[in-house]
Parts: structure tokens; C-alpha cells; sequence
């Protein structure tokens, strides 16, 4: 074999090598980069079904924040009725109880009035001035006593009077409740009986795609939701900040947002991003 025939066929073999090299650098990141488009497809539908189980919730939190004021309200007039009547009773005791005082006071009265008359009989008997003192006492001391009950028989009698006037606006605030109360309960079934099949359409499609979500980011999903005020757990950036509440995400930040590669929550308020064109792309927004 000539010099130049050798220096021909080693060329060759220079060149499969460099080919077999190219085809090991470039395989790799070929299926890297497939994995990462696949990747990128499953977090971005989990990101979407997320994204669609807010709308839905979001809607059954304004259907029940439209009843919901209403339950409340009820319950407060439920109760001020309650307390009302409660009030009503009570003053009604205190009410016999004063008449009883007043019926003992009037015993007491007759009582002393008997002894009165029986002191002044023994008057008449006596055989000296000290028994004649002594029973002059004892008419006085039971004068004193009528007086005193006599005017806590004034006094019990003010205090039924005022008592019962009392009832008597209590009685008229309640029924003012009652028909208030009325009007709400009424108001409250025709909410319901509007509201009831939209909820119930609401629930099903949720229970639907709920059933397509990972449980653990379905899970911690409801947590954050939970705990936000307004009940958004996924939102979108809002002018540089977190659409939930209002920090200002960095840039780099941003860029791994839109990117989607995996779920990125917010380091302030925990709430789940979603990139605003993955949503127009879905026809959600």
C-alpha cells in the first residue's frame, strides 16, 4: 500500500470517528429535550385542571357569598328573637314576684293591724301607766310597720307598672323581628330554590376534574385555598406581582413561570402561579 493510499484510508477513519462522536453528544440531548417538552406538557394540563377547578370554585364562592349573608342575618334575628322572648319571660318572674311581695306586704299590714286593735282593747284594761306606755309602744311600733309596707307596696306597685310597660315595647320589638325574620327566611328560599341546580352542576363538575388531578397538589391545592381571604390558591402575575397578594415577583422568577417546567408557588403567600398566556392558549381567560 502506498504512502498515499495509507494517508487516504486513515482520513476515513478519522471521519467515522468524528461521526460516532457527534452521534453520542447528540442523541442525549435530543431525548433530554424531549423529556423536558413532556415534562413540560404534564405540569402545564396540571397547571390548566388547577386553573379550571379555581373558575368552578370561584363561582360557588359568589353563589354562597349571595346566600351566604342571608344565613347569617337569619341567625342574628333568630337570636335577638330568642333573647327577646327570653327578656320578656324574666321580666314577667320579676313581674309575680313583686305582686308576691306586695301580697306579703299586705299580710304583714293586716297582722299588725289586728295587733293594733287587740293593744288598744288592753288599753283599756290596764292597771297603770307603764302597761298603758308600754302598750302605746307596741301601737306605734306597729303603725311604723304598715307605713313601711305600705310604701314598699308603692314601690313593688311603681315597679310592675314600669315593668309592664317595658313588656309591653319588648312585645313590639319582637314582633317587628318576627316579621323581619319572616321576610328573610322567604327571601332566603327563593336564593336557594334560584341557586340550588347551578351549585349542584358546580360541585359535579368539580368532583369530575378533581379526579384528574394529583391528590397531593389536589390536596395542597384546597389547603391554600383554604387559607387565602379570598379564595384564590392559583392566580397569575398582575402588573410585576403576585395576583393573590401583590408582591413583586423577580424577573427571573417570571421567565420561570411562563417556561412552566414545574409548579412554582409564591414565597410570600403560597399561592400557585399559572402564566396568563397558558390560559388564553386554553381558551380560559
Amino acid at each position: 500500500m502506498s504512502k498515499k493510499e495509507f494517508d487516504e484510508v486513515n482520513d476515513n477513519e478519522n471521519v467515522n470517528k468524528d461521526i460516532n462522536i457527534e452521534n453520542i453528544q447528540v442523541n442525549p440531548a435530543k431525548q433530554s429535550s424531549s423529556a423536558d417538552m413532556i415534562e413540560e406538557k404534564t405540569i402545564a394540563k396540571k397547571l390548566i385542571s388547577l386553573y379550571q377547578i379555581q373558575q368552578i370554585c370561584s363561582q360557588i364562592d359568589r353563589i354562597r357569598v349571595v346566600r351566604g349573608e342571608l344565613p347569617n342575618e337569619i341567625r342574628d334575628l333568630e337570636d335577638a328573637h330568642e333573647g327577646m322572648q327570653t327578656r320578656i319571660e324574666k321580666y314577667k318572674e320579676d313581674i309575680e314576684a313583686l305582686q308576691d311581695q306586695i301580697k306579703s306586704e299586705k299580710i304583714s299590714i293586716a297582722e299588725s293591724q289586728a295587733l293594733i286593735k287587740r293593744y288598744e282593747e288592753q288599753q283599756n284594761n290596764v292597771r297603770n301607766n307603764r302597761e298603758y306606755d308600754a302598750l302605746t309602744k307596741e301601737i306605734d311600733y306597729q303603725k311604723d310597720l304598715i307605713l313601711n309596707a305600705e310604701r314598699y307596696i308603692g314601690k313593688h306597685t311603681a315597679g310592675i307598672e314600669t315593668k309592664e310597660e317595658e313588656i309591653k315595647g319588648f312585645e313590639e320589638k319582637l314582633q317587628e323581628i318576627y316579621e323581619i325574620l319572616s321576610q328573610k327566611k322567604d327571601e332566603l328560599t327563593d336564593i336557594i330554590a334560584d341557586t340550588e341546580k347551578e351549585e349542584a352542576d358546580l360541585i359535579e363538575q368539580y368532583n369530575t376534574l378533581k379526579e384528574n388531578v394529583d391528590q397531593r397538589l389536589l390536596s395542597a391545592f384546597e389547603r391554600i385555598r383554604k387559607g387565602a381571604r379570598n379564595g384564590l390558591a392559583i392566580v397569575q402575575i398582575e402588573r410585576e406581582a403576585c395576583g393573590g397578594c401583590f408582591s413583586v415577583i423577580p424577573p427571573q422568577r417570571q421567565l420561570d413561570i411562563r417556561l412552566h417546567k414545574k409548579i412554582i408557588v409564591c414565597e410570600s403567600c403560597g399561592r400557585i402561579f399559572i402564566d396568563k398566556h397558558l390560559i388564553e392558549e386554553e381558551g380560559l381567560a
